[in-house]
This record gives C-alpha cells, structure tokens and sequence, in this order.
C-alpha cells in the first residue's frame, strides 16, 4: 500500500438488474425500445457500502456475478487497479467489449465510490474540482415522438433555463429537415439545437441534411454515420457548415476507440460514458482529448458523471439523457437535479453521492 493505508476487504459482491419501462415508446434512427436495463452493483469495503451500476442487460449481471465476484471478493479495495486489470484478463476468450466492458465499469465505478467514501469526501474531491457546476444538454426528442411531444419535451426544457437541447434523427430521413425546423420554433433562438442520427444516414445524406439542419441553427450533429466509420467521420466533418460540430465516441469502450477516433480526425468534439468504458477509461478519454486539444462530453448517465464533469477542465458538458435522468430520480436517493442548466456536484455527500433504493426497485427485478 502506498501512503500506510491499511487493506480495506471487500465483501460479498451484490449484483441486480432491473428492467424498468419508458414512459413513452422510445426509437432513434437505428433502435426501439420501451424499456431499460440498469444493472447495479454493491458491496461492503470496510464501514461502507460501495455502489456502481451501468446501462446494459442482464447478461452483463450474470457476467459480473459468475466471473467478476470471485475475482474481487476479499480484495483490498485500494488495488482496484489490480482488480481491474485481473477482470479485464478474465474476458479475453469472450471479448473484452460491449457486456464486459460494462459489466467491468459498473465495477469500476463501485470502487471508486469506495474509496472515496473510505476517505469520507466526495468524489470530485478525490480529483479536485475545476468547477463548482457542469453545463447539461437536455437530451430526449426520440423518433417516435409525434410534433407535439417533441415540443413540448425540448420547448420545456428550453424554458427551465437548459441553454441546449437534443433530438433523434434519421428513423425517416425524407422528415428530418421538418422536424427539426418544428423542434426550432419549439425552443426559440436562442436555445442551442443539437442532432443525433445514431449512425442511421449514408455519407451523401449526412452532407446533404447537414445544409437544412444549418439552416435552423443546428451547432452539434452526432454520429451522422457509425462510429466505426472514422473515416466517414472525418469526411463529414470536413464538408458540414462552418459552425457545426461533428461528435461520436458513446461507444467507446476503451483508450484505443478514443485514440483512433481522434488521430483520424473524426470529431470536434469526443464523447465518452464511464458506464461503458468505466471512470479508468474516462480519464483516459479526457487525457487524450487535452493532449489533441479538443473537448469531452459526458453520454447519459448524468448522475455518474457529475463530479467527471467538475474535476476535468477538458469537459464541456453532460448528456441529461431523458430515459436515465428519470431512471436515476426514482431508485437513486442524491440524484443531482439541474437548475439553471447545469448540475452541481454535492460536496456534502461521500463518494458518488447516490443511494440506491433497493426496496423500490424490487419490481423492476428481474
């Protein structure tokens, strides 16, 4: 141990999945759903109790329960590096991304919430805060919501004093260009509009849409073709409006996915999820994203992601992603509420700040 701490054991490793509903039929332009997974980690390290969780499926529970346990339980929590690595080996022969990736971030998370605790301060304190808030983007706007729901969520958020707002593209790329001019009157001109096509256009049809999405003051087009498609990017990025931004990188799942999407110059901006990569691979998006000069933005997951977005100067916002800011409000006691347009990280409460409310996510088990 470095600095005379003495081993911390970690106890016997909890895993949960709960599938809980949308409150609304939600698409983008690859994907439908009507539900989402969130997979919750907990153990005891000491006097506290520990807490990660990510957005996956419940395979990605099984995985931590069946190869990720026996692999931790008993360890000193302060050799999480240590741990990472020995759970990181143990999925070679079944692929180290997508489920087990994330079943390895929800861990992450949940000993980086330990050790804070441990030290009895917050986690942004573990970093040292920048800010004392993160500027939010409220994120919604999917596919499948008619004009009026469309409206009503990204002119509401508009109205609480959220200075940018997102929405779905690319299910009907022949709509898109109505509306998002719909979405535009919804939000007035000075609200930032931001797009997302999840990677559903061609090449030809991102450059082409990329002129009428310009003509409503569209500043930030997200994924207009896979994410795998670097080169696609780049040639995108190259021939948008000036003032438009491409970004990607959600789906990145370790340094090597940042680290090509930045020396093909793909993007303007980086994007990166800790419940995907883990709190390690966000730190390394963000190391990476300084040292080529750009700028990082937090996907989803808004509550894990706040004290990131106060310790790291090279974050520019969160994603208050509408399906998990709602999912966190409900079974996460200390879930941070945007006010004003950004979120604060509450310094007063240790680790992530969260308590999971495991009594009312019983029927939402699965």
């Amino acid at each position: 141990m470095n600095g005379g701490e003495p081993a911390v054991p970690i106890g016997h490793i909890r895993v949960g999945a709960y599938r809980i509903p949308t409150d609304a039929p939600e698409s983008d332009g690859t994907f439908a759903w009507d539900a989402t997974t969130l997979v919750v980690v907990q153990f005891q390290a000491g006097n506290v109790h520990a807490l990660g969780y990510t957005y996956a499926d419940r395979s990605t529970a099984v995985l931590i329960q069946d190869a990720f346990a026996p692999l931790i339980e008993g360890r000193n929590v302060f050799d999480a590096a240590a741990i990472r690595n020995d759970c990181a080996r143990a999925t070679r022969n079944i692929g180290s991304r997508g489920v087990a990736a994330m079943a390895l971030a929800a861990v992450d998370a949940a000993l980086w919430d330990a050790r804070a605790k441990l030290l009895d301060i917050a986690l942004v304190d573990v970093f040292g805060a920048v800010r004392a808030n993160v500027a939010i983007y409220g994120s919604g706007g999917f596919t499948s919501y008619d004009d009026a729901q469309l409206c009503a969520q990204l002119g509401g958020w508009a109205e609480s004093g959220i200075g940018r707002v997102k929405m779905k593209v690319g299910r009907q790329p022949a709509a898109d260009a109505a509306r998002v001019a719909t979405a535009r009157k919804a939000i007035g001109a000075d609200c930032a509009l931001f797009v997302d096509a999840n990677g559903a256009y061609t090449r030809a049809q991102a450059l082409a849409l990329a002129e009428d999405f310009n003509a409503e003051g569209v500043t930030w087009f997200e994924e207009p073709v896979s994410s795998d498609d670097r080169e696609g990017l780049a040639a995108i990025r190259s021939g948008v409006p000036s003032g438009m931004e491409i970004a990607a990188g959600e789906y990145g799942y370790d340094a090597w996915h940042f680290r090509h999407l930045l020396q093909a110059q793909s993007v303007d901006v980086l994007q990166a999820d800790v419940t995907r990569c883990g709190v390690h691979g966000f730190l390394a998006a963000a190391s990476l994203c300084e040292a080529h000069g750009l700028q990082l933005s937090a996907h989803c997951a808004p509550s894990l992601h706040v004290a990131l977005g106060c310790a790291l100067g090279v974050v520019r916002h969160l994603e208050y992603f509408h399906d998990h800011a709602r999912i966190e409000r409900l079974l996460f006691d200390g879930a941070p509420q945007p006010i004003d347009g950004v979120l604060a990280a509450d310094r007063t409460r240790p680790g992530f700040g969260l308590e999971f409310k495991s009594r009312d996510a019983e029927r939402y088990a699965l």
